[in-house]
């Protein structure tokens, strides 16, 4: 946002009659480029393993404590950076450059997660190969990220769209798919030992047959059933419009495509699945294993979604031979049961449907509004003549809406409850009577069995649905009075009549079935599945919301499937040496769009003839052989990524295991398999699906032997978003943030007229993105990363405000001012020994500064190196040079956060090594332990927070720490302090409006 009267800044080019040394972004640009050429020349942030082609130089890391720190792997945008996309990075790169200066033997990478819909999109619309706009992409995130000062082993850069990455994608797709998870251990095993115990005997075949009897390719077929790995028909997310299947995250609330606003139908199609809920409670179990946030593991928890409960088996009346497996967590509510409802998609929906409506059924459970709207034209010809429309058709035409809706649309709650009868009856096994079988889209084939027992009373779903078509509702569980009361009930009151159900613990009422009167809610549900198990209706089990992973896209830019079908239809394994499996070059990346939700997606590849059959040798002699047409999601590199970084030139393996277990292992581990990244740093927004795919993959590799720890990330950090300012017109468009004027009165206007301000996460969509490029060339990078790092903590949100980023500069500027003669570019350090209270002030501040780095708090470093310098500056003027005892800790101190600037001091300071290695400054305890006092903080009068300070603070020392605490953010969000009154020892005073 411009403003209407000038706003100080600094140039690029030196102003007239400013003295020739000063530390303005002339020279902050001329030393950071410097300094970067030199590191990447030195090869300084090269970390040696101890085996393989990087092993040179690992015996100079003897005695160093090994690092693993890592960020979130990026995707390179074709808009580049904006400045809070770095903002994590600038956060592990100082927490890394602080490890190295205090023994460590750091390892910290970068690479780029580049396949993916945006690029391919972008092909589609200007026939630029994906390929040349994602190296661009990269090339300019690579030339932004540099700028920063990263310190990354540039050696151990990839891209998932290389071929010496995706070779060993492929590879481990491989050992999925050859691999199962016994169900006795939970633990994947290579599928040769399957096939061993069907061989043996040990394990029956699927129909019961000697497994020898079994032709080749029901043999074939049972073994695949068992793949970790496998095709299977699954209700998918089918956008016609775009002739492709999309994630759940790639549909909108309202159905559509988010990429050309499609429609989006659910129907089943055959894909590739990976059996990750065959890990689902070790993906539980293993949480305890890591350092991460309760609310992560909280998100990942319900995300897999554990419920105990019970299968109960209602029999269908009429049909002796078949029955509806339903899912419960309160198979104690069976006798309330007075409905089951299917999900629209369920399998025996087909069986269970009749030729005609069972006498007296309601025409409002035939799905009359159906009858318009039916792809059926036979159907809709019936409405004029006023036939009876058959129980298939109304189904059908169930079907078909329920298939337009999302799962979002439909789980949401805010449409009314629709549903159709299926002309079938189930058996109550506890009452006996026969109750009706519903489809309705609020029940999901993702959860439980896709059927349920519909308990009306005890259920709020279940009774708005039971209210709409007449359905009996009885009470299993008796509410306290105070519930009646509360609803303005009568007492003695049928639960018919209720508007609002019942779900807390009341007392069991009489009812036939397993004796539950008097028991608690645990002890009647226990007791439930005791008389369900002795009646052989029912069982206990566990069930879970995570649902195997979709694995299919009918995506051109993505990796390649390793598979290849024979003459029956079934998958095989290519050999690992005909890996990789190349993309081909093709000049038409679309897949084709398609008339309707009937038809079947044709993906890009199948355009590249030439390539979508091959010639093979297999075994059995050479035979054609069709291709996998689906490629892989942009998941997939991902999982792994953080593997590769660790032996990027290996082309024998993907990884080498001493490799792998020096920087993953964990080296004090107390059991095997601990371990792990030790720093994970990226946003909030990955908690979920990236964290579990990888540790899925991982837990596969784990098993086999491939890696040495059970969990990928030991230690999860969650950085904060940096929020900007959002201008809308009239219209409700948002408009260039930049190119905001906001006259003296606060009026805020774009193009001559008047806008609103909106606050929002910093991005392209808001069009408040300010780019790093801009803030390197008004202020150096040096500046960049003190900003970001001093505008809050680490992992919480903060507002930017480009004019506030001259606050820092002027503390290099001090920093710079206190050791170097601006006029002749000389240093001004004596060797004068410090008093004996600049000694206290420097070792307090060592001490302070160490922690906030060790726990990521490097705003609150910030602020104390601030009130150091401030020092040193007066001790400057007052001793013609500042003392080298404070000169030279002062700079090492502030090297992690500006690294450039630091360097070059270190270096006039009359040290020829870079400061990467040297060792950080250490406290003397004696000295550091000076009085602190805790000082209260009021807010408009209100006591809020307390702040720790030194008994002999100044000021603006206390100030400074004030406005560092996330407290002050907090109380003082979207408010203007006023005035700011400080009474050294006593108290500080905020007023703000």
């Amino acid at each position: 946002m411009s403003e209407s009267e000038p706003v100080e800044t600094t140039s690029l080019v030196s102003d007239e009659g400013q003295p020739p040394f000063r530390y303005d972004a002339r020279l902050a640009n001329e030393i950071e480029a410097r300094w970067q050429e030199r590191w990447e020349t030195d090869g300084t942030f090269h970390s040696p393993n101890p085996a393989g082609l990087l092993a040179e130089g690992f015996e100079q890391m003897a005695g160093r404590r090994k690092f693993y720190a890592l960020d979130m792997f990026p995707y390179p945008s074709g808009a580049g950076l904006h400045v809070g996309h770095p903002l994590g990075y600038i956060g592990t790169d100082v927490y890394a450059r602080y490890l190295r200066m205090t023994g460590h033997h750091v390892l910290h990478a970068f690479g780029y997660d580049a396949f993916g819909l945006p690029a391919e999109q972008y092909a589609i619309d200007t026939g630029q190969h994906p390929r040349l706009t994602t190296q661009n992409n990269i090339d300019n995130m690579r030339r932004q990220l540099r700028r920063l000062g990263l310190g990354h082993d540039t050696r151990r850069e990839i891209a998932t769209t290389d071929l010496a990455f995706y070779r060993w994608t492929q590879w481990i797709f491989l050992k999925i798919f050859n691999s199962w998870c016994d169900e006795r251990t939970g633990r994947a095993r290579p599928i040769e030992e399957l096939i061993s115990e069907f061989t043996s005997g040990q394990r029956p075949a699927p129909d019961g047959r000697p497994w020898g009897e079994l032709t080749a390719v029901e043999q074939r077929r049972a073994i695949d059933a068992h793949r970790l790995a496998c095709i299977s028909e699954e209700l998918v997310n089918w956008c016609p419009g775009l002739g492709t299947v999309l994630a759940n995250e790639e549909v909108t609330a309202d159905g559509r495509s988010d990429v050309g606003n499609y429609p989006v139908y659910r129907r089943p199609l055959r894909q590739w699945m990976l059996r990750i809920t065959a890990f689902a409670e070790r993906l539980i179990d293993d949480l305890d294993l890591v350092d991460w946030t309760e609310s992560i593991k909280l998100m990942q928890r319900n995300w897999i979604g554990a419920s105990d409960g019970a299968y109960i088996n209602l029999p269908v009346a009429g049909q002796s031979d078949l029955s509806i497996q339903v899912f419960t967590t309160r198979p104690d509510t069976l006798y309330g049961a007075t409905y089951v409802v299917l999900a629209p998609e369920h399998p025996l929906v087909d069986q269970l449907v009749p030729g005609r409506w069972p006498d007296g059924t309601p025409a409002s459970w035939t799905y009359p509004q159906g009858r318009e709207t039916t792809s059926d034209e036979s159907a809709r010809a019936g409405i004029a003549a006023q036939v009876p429309w058959s129980p298939r058709a109304a189904v059908t035409a169930y079907q078909e809406m329920a298939g337009r809706l999302s799962d979002r649309q439909r789980t949401a709650g805010a449409y009314d409850k629709t549903g159709v009868f299926t002309g079938t009856y189930v058996i109550n096994p506890i009452t006996g009577e026969e109750i009706p079988v519903f489809l309705a889209d609020y029940v999901l084939t993702g959860y439980g069995t896709g059927a349920i027992m519909a308990v009306p009373a005890h259920d709020q779903r279940d009774l708005d649905f039971a209210h709409e078509f007449g359905l009996d509702i009885r009470a299993v569980l008796e509410p306290p009075a105070t519930w009646f009361a509360g609803h303005g009930i009568n007492q003695t009151a049928p639960a018919v009549v209720w508007k609002t159900a019942f779900t807390g613990d009341g007392s069991y009422t009489e009812a036939p079935g397993p004796k539950l009167i008097g028991l608690s809610k645990q002890d009647g549900i226990a007791a439930a599945i005791d008389w369900l198990q002795a009646q052989d209706v029912g069982n206990g089990t566990r069930s879970y919301r995570l649902r195997d992973w979709l694995f299919s896209r009918q995506r051109y830019w993505g990796e390649p499937f390793p598979i290849v079908y024979d003459e029956h239809g079934l998958p095989i394994p290519l050999p690992e040496d005909a890996l990789p499996v190349r993309l081909p070059e093709m000049p038409d990346f679309r897949s084709e769009p398609q008339e309707d939700e009937t038809s079947d997606p044709v993906p890009p590849l199948a355009r590249a003839k030439d390539w979508s059959t091959v010639e093979l040798d297999l075994g059995d002699g050479v035979k054609r052989y069709r291709r996998e047409l689906n490629t892989m999601p942009q998941w997939a590199g991902s999982c792994w990524y953080f593997l590769r970084y660790l032996d990027p030139a290996n082309d024998r393996a993907f990884v080498d295991p001493d490799v792998e277990r020096y920087w993953m292992a964990a080296p004090d581990a107390a059991q095997e398999g601990q371990g792990g990244v030790d720093l994970y740093v990226g946003g909030v927004e990955h908690a979920v699906l990236h964290l579990l795919y990888a540790r899925f993959w991982h837990k596969v590799l784990y098993d086999l032997g491939y890696v040495s720890t059970k969990e990928p990330f030991r230690r999860l950090y969650n950085q904060g978003y940096i929020l900007a300012d959002a201008f809308t017109d009239q219209r409700g468009m948002y408009v260039p943030a930049a190119e905001v004027v906001e006259a003296a009165g606060g009026t805020l206007t774009y193009a001559g007229q008047p806008v609103t301000r909106r606050a929002g996460k910093m991005g392209k969509s808001l069009k408040n993105s300010v780019s790093p490029d801009e803030m390197y060339a008004r202020y150096g990078a040096d500046t960049l990363r003190l900003y970001e790092m001093a505008m809050g903590p680490l992992d919480t949100d903060r507002p930017w405000r480009t004019n506030d980023i001259v606050g820092v500069h002027r503390f290099l500027q001090r920093l710079w001012r206190a050791i170097i003669d601006e006029t002749t570019g000389k240093i001004r350090v004596s060797d004068q020994p410090l008093d004996h209270e600049s000694l206290q002030r420097l070792h307090r501040t060592i001490m302070i500064v160490r922690k906030d780095f060790e726990g990521l708090r490097f705003n609150t470093a910030i602020a104390r190196l601030m009130e150091l310098t401030s020092h040193a500056i007066k001790l400057a003027a007052d001793n013609a040079g500042l003392p080298r005892a404070m000169a030279e800790p002062l700079v090492l101190m502030v090297a992690p956060l500006a690294p450039h600037v630091a360097e070059e001091l270190w270096t006039r300071l009359g040290h020829g090594e870079s400061l990467t290695y040297a060792t950080f400054p250490e406290a003397d305890d004696r000295l550091a332990a000076g009085e602190v006092i805790t000082l209260p903080v009021q807010i408009n009068g209100k006591t809020r927070f307390t702040i720790n300070v030194s008994a002999d603070a100044s000021e603006e020392e206390i100030e400074r720490i004030l406005r560092s605490r996330h407290d002050f953010a907090q109380y003082t969000e979207g408010l203007a302090v006023k005035r700011l009154i400080i009474v050294p020892g006593k108290i500080a005073n905020v007023v703000a409006r």
